[in-house]
Parts: structure tokens; C-alpha cells; sequence
């Protein structure tokens, strides 16, 4: 008891090592100005609930005092030290022994300075602690830069944008401009601490526990696990006592499953750690592994073979359950886990890729938790009420059909991964059309199997088609004639998120008629390589695009998207196809959308060192990748960015929002705030 309690305690431990870097405050970095030879330099500290930062005057042997590093520079003079505008909050920390003076929810600090030419960059850093009523975070030292075009036109390089709220209280400040010569090295600033969708990840969680909770129940049904359910409920009732005991050592059993599955779950994510998580979905190599899993796992539950794990492992596991006692029921879960491998191993394994590469840093061990509880949850129910067992089906070869049906479903989803790789690396040989045609053929296949049309080597003769079967058979064959209309081109929106992009088919008869592009895309950079969903004119280049915008005066809207991101093609397809949000992106702002996974090498003088990674950056998708992480301290797509001509942010960036009136005011938003500017 006392080894599977310390074995639960260090899994948790660890998993809590490995969780996201807290950043608790967030800084901004904007100016004033007050004349034309004087300006003011803002710092604004933003806390989260409960934590703070310390003013610039403590005491010795206090906690690191919040400090200003300014680097030297003929071009401008220090007016004056730097004020604290907000009045800090005092009071006395046992811990220190002394009174401290700290800042919590927003602290404010000004430091004028004069201005001796036109053309001044202020460079330095800033090094603060934040500490809250249970910790205290290392110091940290965050570099800043303020590039003053003109002793008239101050605006800070502000690797943290204002938030709009500090937009509407100082409407004189100017926010960002970017130096789109160096976006290569934008590393130099500070990222900016954008905010992450907790909405959107807690769906992208329950999908995955949702997932998992289906993939559970469906091998319990399994011919590996099925027929076992009278023997072990029978074992229950027969060593106990009485029901009370039998189904006390049930919900031990159903216990030990979950403790099982969920360490499992855990030493995945421990493994290969959160960001590792969210680069699966986006590696070419990985992404073909995945798919080669899946074929494999498909070819298992069709029958070519069973994936089976060492007979040692089982025996022994099986020697150590005949103890007897907790640790015995313990092991018994561990033997059902070992025998049953060859049905649920497929099924574990296609929902820990699912997981992995949904980005999620929890995901494994949240999509273990759904799939044991499944599991375990007939063991208990069935221990409790024994007599339902005279009424459950009888083992026979149904179970070896459940098996069939779910190895058509792995090879459909298999191809998804393959496509992933074709986008990536552009080969351009699984297109929408191929990808719909294979879909077609492998769900009518199993339509037909299911109607008895079509018999693998295992399968047992039957007599007439089952109701259940005939409904199932229903539902497959009529969403494989839904996909028929697919191959000229219809937008499919219910499975677009997991379809090639719409513009990767050749013969579209639903977008052909929408014409966005204007004479000169073909001479766009890299407009060889994308092609912008539902016909819309964007570019596929920062600098480019920016320089349009600023051309022709209208705000930007940036794209960080990928080739394998599902929520990305779902946006494309439910949200902008939409009337007001197509309209607003083809005419309203200059769309730039930039591939963060994209595998084309840059030219070798484009290549650079990130300062924010340390990574060598090659391929175009890596320096995109690399301007989102050090701008914007997100590595999550789709991930959208509105900017205004000199490349400031308007409004606070977002991901996926699946509700087009809500995306609709997103971008109306970023329309006021631009017009205002």
C-alpha cells in the first residue's frame, strides 16, 4: 500500500516539475511625451491575482529590490531619477525581518529623458522578483528597447504591446514600431506576454478525456478484455466475505486500473515534457512515425497480427496477484493491462498520439484518465449487481468485429498523419481529392462489412444482420455518400478540420467562383509554396505584408498557423467562410498568414541563431515559430495578431474562437483601435 502510495506521490511530484514556467507579472513598455527635446519612458508591472513585485528602495537583506539598468548612449541624457508613480504598499514581512515596500495588480514607473538628436534607441534592462504569499520566483532580468524615431515621435519597440485598457487612459502614447529589417533577431526584446485562451484549452482537455473515455468503453468490449469480466467479477464474490467485501475489492480493482493508466498517462508527458507536446504535432518526422503506428495498429485489429507484450512480464505480474490483499488486487489490474494488450494497446496508442500532439501538457495523462475510468467502470458496477451479468451478451464473434470496425477507423485516421507530411515538406501527392477518396473507399468498406458484404480471415459465419449492425451500417455508408460532393470541391464543414486544406484541391468548384487575388500574387514571396484558404488575398511574409498594409493604410491581421493544425483548418472553414468575417478579411485588413511548421529551407543568408531558443533557425517554418515565441510567448496555432501599420498591436491576440459573431467583434475591435490611432 505504502509503495503504490509513494509511486502515486512521485509521479505527481514530478509531473509538477515539469509544469508551465509560472509568469506571473507582465511588463509593458511604452512613451510620453511632454516636449520636443524631453519624453517619458513608461514601465508598467502587471500581477496576476495574489502576487507582487518589490519597490526600488528596500533595505539590506531584503528581497531583490525592482532595478533599472539603462546601457550609456551620447544620444540622450537621464532627466532625473526613476519615480515610482504607483505608491507601493507597505507592511512588514516576517520573513526579512523588516518592513518591505511592494506593488500588487500594477506598478508604474517613469523615467524622463532628454533627447540630444533625432533618432534615439534606448536600450537596458529592468530586474524585478515576484513572489507571492507561498513562493518566491528567481529574479529575473528583462531586456528592453525604445526606438524614439524623432525628438516630435517617440514609440517604444515594446516587446510587451499596452494593454488596450492603458491604450484608452493615455491616448497621446504611441505604441510599437518594428523594425522589419531585423525581424530575424526580434529575440532581443522581451516576449510579450500574450494571452493564452484557458477556455480553449479546457475544451481541447475535455475533448481529450472525452476521447479517451470512448476509447475505454469501446475495449472493454473487446475480445481481450470482454470475456474476462465473469471470471474476475466471480473472484470478487467468491473470496469476499460478503457483497460489502466483494465490492470493496471492486472498486480496489477498478482503482487500480485508473492508478494504472493514469501513471502511464503521466510518465508520457514527464518524458517528453510540455513543449516537446506541442512540437509532435508539428514535426514531418514524427508525424510519419504516427502514421506508420497507426497502419500497424490497424493491421493488428484487421486480424494480420496480435501486438502482444513478453510472457515473462505477464507471468510475473500474475505470480505477485495471487497474494492476495490490496497489493494482489493491485496486480491483477496490472495483469488485465499486460493480457489485454493486444486489443488496447492500438487504442492507447492512437489516443496518446492524439494527445501528444494536441499540444496539451496534461493530455496524455488526462486521456488515461477517461480511458481507465471506462474500463474500470463495468468491473465495479458488475460487482455490485452480479445478476447482471445473466443479462450482458455472450462472448462469440461480435467482440472480433468491434476489433474490425475500430481498425478501419485507425487507418482512416492514419491518413491524417500522412497528410500532415505532404504539407509540410510540399510534395503535393495528397491533395484533398486523394485524401477524400481514400476516406470514401475505407468507410464504404466498412459499411459493407458491416451489412456482412465483406468477411476478414477471423470473422465467424452469421446469420442475418443485426439491428445494431444495420444502423451502424446506415450511419457509415450515409457519411461516406456526404464526402462524395467533396471531390468537386464541397466544404465538407463538419470533417474540414481534419481534410487537406480546401486550395490544396485541383478541381474546386465551390471557391472557383470567389476571386480575391489581385494581379500581382504570383510575384509575392513565397506564394509558390501557400495558397490562402477560400480565395483571400494574403501574403505569406511578415515584412512584405506589412509594407502593403502601411501602403495602402489598413491594419493586419496575422495568421500564425500550420499545415498540421486542426483547429486551424476548422477556423478556415467555419468561421472565416462565413459572410461577415470574409468580407472583413478580404477587404478590411491585409491578411499575412506565416506557417510555423513549414519544412523549406531559407537561404543560407537568411539563416540566423535565435536569441530567444538558442536554435539554429533553417526553414521558414522555424523562423515563424520563432518571431511567435519571441513576440508573443505563444507557440500554439491558430494564434491571431491584429497590428497597425507600423507593426503595434491593437488588441489583445487570440486563438481559435469557433463562434463567427465573436470573431467578427474581434476584428471590429482592431478596426476602432486603429482607427482611433
Amino acid at each position: 500500500m505504502k509503495k503504490i502510495f509513494f509511486l502515486i506521490l512521485f509521479f505527481a511530484t514530478v509531473a509538477s516539475g515539469f509544469a508551465e514556467i509560472e509568469k506571473p507579472v507582465t511588463w509593458s513598455f511604452t512613451t510620453k511625451n511632454t516636449d520636443k527635446q524631453q519624453a517619458e519612458l513608461i514601465f508598467t508591472a502587471t500581477m496576476e491575482s495574489g502576487w507582487h513585485v518589490y519597490s526600488q528602495f528596500i533595505g539590506s537583506g531584503g528581497p531583490v529590490p525592482t532595478s533599472f539598468k539603462f546601457t550609456p548612449s551620447p544620444d540622450y541624457e537621464l532627466d532625473g531619477k526613476m519615480v515610482e508613480q504607483t505608491k507601493p504598499t507597505k507592511a512588514y514581512e516576517k520573513a526579512f525581518d523588516m518592513e518591505i515596500a511592494f506593488f500588487a495588480n500594477k506598478a508604474i514607473f517613469v523615467q524622463k529623458v532628454k533627447l540630444i538628436k533625432v533618432g534615439v534607441i534606448v536600450t537596458g534592462t529592468v530586474k524585478f522578483m515576484s513572489c507571492n504569499d507561498e513562493q518566491c520566483l528567481p529574479p529575473e532580468e528583462l531586456p528592453f528597447t525604445f526606438k524614439l524615431n524623432s525628438s516630435a515621435d517617440a514609440a517604444a519597440v515594446a516587446p510587451a504591446v499596452a494593454h488596450e485598457a492603458d491604450v484608452k487612459q493615455q491616448p497621446e502614447q504611441v505604441t510599437t514600431a518594428v523594425d522589419t529589417s531585423k525581424i530575424a533577431t526580434l529575440s532581443t526584446a522581451a516576449p510579450a506576454a500574450a494571452p493564452t485562451s484557458h477556455a480553449a484549452a479546457s475544451r481541447s482537455l475535455w475533448a481529450i478525456f472525452l476521447a479517451g473515455l470512448l476509447g475505454g468503453f469501446a475495449a472493454f468490449f473487446m475480445p481481450c478484455i470482454f470475456p474476462m469480466l465473469p471470471f474476475t467479477v466471480s473472484y470478487f464474490t467468491k473470496s469476499a466475505s460478503g457483497k460489502g467485501g466483494a465490492v470493496g475489492k471492486a472498486l480496489l480493482y477498478a482503482a487500480s486500473i485508473i492508478v494504472i493508466y493514469v501513471v502511464l498517462g503521466l510518465a508520457i508527458t514527464i518524458i517528453f515534457g510540455a513543449d516537446a507536446l506541442n512540437v509532435l504535432s508539428t514535426n514531418g518526422i514524427f508525424n510519419f512515425f504516427f502514421f506508420l503506428l497507426l497502419v500497424v495498429f490497424a493491421a493488428s485489429f484487421l486480424g494480420a497480427f496480435e501486438i502482444t507484450l513478453p510472457a515473462s512480464w505477464i507471468n510475473k505480474t500474475d505470480a505477485k496477484a495471487d497474494k492476495g490483499g490490496f497489493m494482489g488486487i493491485f496486480f491483477m489490474a496490472g495483469t488485465l493491462a499486460l493480457v489485454s494488450f493486444s486489443c488496447t494497446g492500438p487504442i492507447i496508442g492512437t489516443l496518446l498520439v492524439q494527445a501528444a500532439t494536441m499540444g496539451q501538457y496534461m493530455g496524455p495523462a488526462v486521456g488515461m484518465l477517461g480511458f481507465s475510468i471506462a474500463l474500470a467502470i463495468p468491473f465495479a458496477l458488475f460487482a455490485m449487481f452480479p445478476t447482471w451479468l445473466s443479462k450482458m451478451p455472450k462472448s462469440g464473434g461480435w467482440l472480433n468485429s468491434v476489433k474490425v470496425v475500430l481498425g478501419f477507423l485507425e487507418l482512416a485516421l492514419a491518413l491524417k498523419f500522412l497528410s500532415n507530411v505532404d504539407l509540410a515538406y510540399h510534395w503535393k501527392l495528397f491533395d484533398r481529392e486523394v485524401f477524400l477518396v481514400l476516406w470514401i473507399v475505407i468507410f464504404g468498406l466498412l459499411g459493407l462489412y458491416l451489412l456482412g458484404k465483406l468477411r476478414l480471415a477471423h470473422d465467424a459465419e452469421t446469420k442475418g444482420i443485426p439491428v445494431i449492425r444495420l444502423f451502424l451500417a446506415i450511419i457509415v455508408l450515409s457519411f461516406t455518400m456526404y464526402m462524395v460532393p467533396g471531390l468537386w470541391g464541397a466544404p465538407l464543414r463538419s470533417i474540414a478540420a481534419f481534410l487537406p486544406p480546401q486550395q490544396t484541391q485541383d478541381f474546386d468548384l465551390y471557391t472557383a467562383a470567389l476571386n480575391n487575388k489581385p494581379d500581382d500574387h504570383q510575384t509575392r514571396k513565397y506564394s509558390d509554396l501557400f495558397e490562402a484558404p477560400l480565395h483571400l488575398d494574403a501574403f505569406f511574409d511578415y515584412e512584405e505584408g506589412l509594407a502593403y498594409a502601411q501602403k495602402m493604410h489598413k491594419p493586419v491581421m496575422i495568421d500564425f498557423t500550420g499545415h498540421a493544425c486542426v483547429n486551424c483548418r476548422k477556423m478556415e472553414a467555419d468561421v472565416w467562410s462565413k459572410k461577415d468575417v470574409l468580407a472583413r478579411l478580404s477587404k478590411d485588413y491585409v491578411l499575412i498568414q506565416l506557417y510555423v511548421d513549414d519544412k523549406t529551407e531559407l537561404p543560407v543568408e537568411e539563416q540566423y541563431v535565435s536569441k530567444f531558443s538558442g536554435k539554429t533557425i533553417t526553414t521558414i517554418g522555424g523562423k515563424w515559430s520563432d518571431v511567435q515565441a519571441t513576440r508573443y510567448n505563444a507557440n500554439s496555432q491558430p494564434f491571431y495578431v491584429l497590428l497597425d501599420t507600423k507593426g503595434g498591436m491593437l488588441i489583445s491576440p487570440q486563438g481559435a474562437d469557433y463562434n463567427s459573431d465573436d470573431f467578427v467583434k474581434f476584428l471590429d475591435k482592431g478596426l476602432q483601435v486603429f482607427a482611433q490611432r
